[in-house]
C-alpha cells in the first residue's frame, strides 16, 4: 500500500505503545496518523515480553498507571470491537517476601495500593500455599496476593488496537523505517523514512529498544539504554497453578498460562547493555535450578523453547513520558523497564490526551525527561 507523504502524527514503534496511543489519537479526532513499524507489530518487547499485568506496586502513580490499564483489558474486546480474544486472565500474583525487611515493605505496598482501590492483602505461609499449594515456603517469611492481576496476550492485545486504529483511519506502515526526524528552527516538521518522507507536525517515539536511537534522530539525547532478559517456556500440563509468583529478592517470576505451559524468566544483574535477542543455555539451567527451588513440581517439565527480548531501561526505572522543552511536537513514551505491556493502555491514553491538548486524568508531569537533570529520580521499591 502506498504511504501518505503527509500526516497529523507519524508514532515511531508498532507494540503496544505505539498502536494504542495510535487508537487514542484517532478517538479523539486526529485521525490522519501514520505508523511506523521497522518490522512487523509486536516484533520488540511487546511480543517478547512475559505479558504480566500486576497493580502491587509500591509508588501511587504506578499502581494507578497499572490499575487504570488492568480496568481497560477487562473490556478491551467489547471496546475495541475485537473479534477474538485477548486472553486476559485475571488469576491474580503472589508476590513472595525472603525477609522481614521485605515483608515491612510489601505491607506497606498494600496499604497505598488499598488506599486507591487494588483489592491486593498480605497472606502469610499458610495462605500462600493455599493459592498456591505447591509453592516451597520453608524460607519465606510471608507474600501479598492481589486476584486481579494476570495475564494476557501481547499479540492479541496489540493487534486489537491496531485493527480498532485502522478502522478509523490510521494507517499502520509495517516493514517501514524511519531515517530521520526533520526539524525546523524549534519544532518538527517530518520524518524520513525507507519508503519517502512524509510532513508531519508530531512525532511520537514509541519505538521501545530502539528508542533512544529514535530520539537521537530528532537530537534528543535521552539516559536509556537497552538490556537483554531472557524468558523459557515448558511443555503444556494439566492446570495446577492459577497465579503468577514472583520474587523481587531473586529477580524471578513464573506463570502458568491458559493452554497449560508454564513461562518463567529470570533478570541478570551482570548482562551487558545493548540489543541482543540470543538466548543461551547458561540462562536456561541457572532458571531452572532457581524455580525449582521455588516450585519444585516443575522440576519434571520439559522446557520446549527459550527466547530473549529487550528491556528499554532508564536510571530510575521508570519510563520518560511527555515532550521537551525547546521542540515542539515531539512525544515520547519510552524507558518502562520491562513494565511497558502491563501498563500500555492506560500509558496511551495519557499520552493521547496530553498530545490533544486534553487534561490527562492523571498526572505524568514528574515522569518527564527533566526530571534526570533536576536530580528528582523516583524509585520504585517493586521492580522485577
Amino acid at each position: 500500500m502506498a504511504m501518505n507523504d503527509t500526516a497529523e502524527a507519524v508514532i515511531i514503534g508498532g507494540g503496544i505503545i505505539g498502536c494504542a496511543t495510535a487508537f487514542e489519537l484517532a478517538e479523539r479526532g486526529m485521525k490522519d496518523v501514520i505508523v511506523l513499524e521497522k518490522d512487523y507489530l509486536t516484533a520488540g518487547s511487546t511480543g517478547r515480553c512475559a505479558a504480566g499485568v500486576r497493580q502491587q506496586w509500591g509508588l501511587e502513580m504506578n499502581i494507578r498507571l497499572a490499575r487504570g490499564s488492568c480496568k481497560m483489558l477487562e473490556r478491551l474486546e467489547e471496546e475495541l470491537q475485537y473479534p477474538y480474544s485477548i486472553e486476559f486472565n485475571q488469576s491474580g500474583y503472589l508476590v513472595l517476601a525472603f525477609s522481614a525487611a521485605q515483608m515491612r515493605q510489601f505491607e506497606r505496598n498494600v496499604r497505598v495500593q488499598r488506599s486507591i482501590g487494588t483489592p491486593s492483602r498480605v497472606v502469610d505461609l499458610e495462605e500462600a500455599r493455599e493459592v498456591v499449594p505447591h509453592l516451597r515456603t520453608d524460607e519465606l517469611v510471608g507474600a501479598t496476593f492481589c486476584p486481579e492481576d494476570g495475564h494476557a496476550n501481547p499479540f492479541h492485545t496489540t493487534m486489537a488496537y491496531a485493527q480498532a486504529a485502522r478502522r478509523l483511519g490510521v494507517q499502520i506502515s509495517t516493514r517501514t523505517e524511519a531515517t530521520g526526524i526533520d526539524t525546523s528552527g524549534s519544532r518538527v516538521v517530518g520524518v524520513e523514512t525507507d519508503r519517502g518522507y512524509i510532513s508531519t507536525p508530531i512525532v511520537y517515539n514509541a519505538a521501545g529498544p530502539y528508542s533512544r536511537r529514535v530520539a537521537a534522530m530528532a537530537g534528543v539525547g535521552i539516559p536509556v539504554y537497552s538490556e537483554r532478559h531472557q524468558i523459557l517456556v515448558t511443555e503444556p500440563v494439566a492446570p495446577y497453578q492459577g497465579p503468577m509468583v514472583i520474587s523481587l529478592e531473586h529477580g524471578i517470576y513464573c506463570q502458568q498460562t491458559p493452554h497449560g505451559s508454564f513461562i518463567t524468566g529470570l533478570g541478570d544483574p551482570s548482562e551487558a547493555r545493548g540489543i541482543n535477542c540470543e538466548a543461551t543455555w547458561e540462562f536456561a539451567e541457572e532458571l531452572a535450578h532457581m524455580v525449582v527451588g521455588i516450585l519444585p513440581p516443575l522440576a519434571e517439565l520439559r522446557v520446549v523453547r527459550q527466547w530473549a527480548g529487550q528491556y528499554n531501561i532508564t536510571p530510575d526505572a521508570q519510563p520518560i513520558l511527555g515532550g521537551i522543552s525547546g521542540l515542539d511536537g515531539y512525544h515520547m513514551a519510552v524507558g518502562f523497564s520491562g513494565h511497558g505491556f502491563m501498563v500500555g493502555p492506560m500509558t496511551a491514553r495519557l499520552m493521547a490526551q496530553t498530545i490533544t491538548g486534553e487534561k490527562p486524568d492523571m498526572d505524568i508531569s514528574m515522569l518527564d525527561l527533566g526530571r534526570f537533570e533536576r536530580e528528582e529520580l523516583i524509585h520504585e521499591p517493586s521492580v522485577v
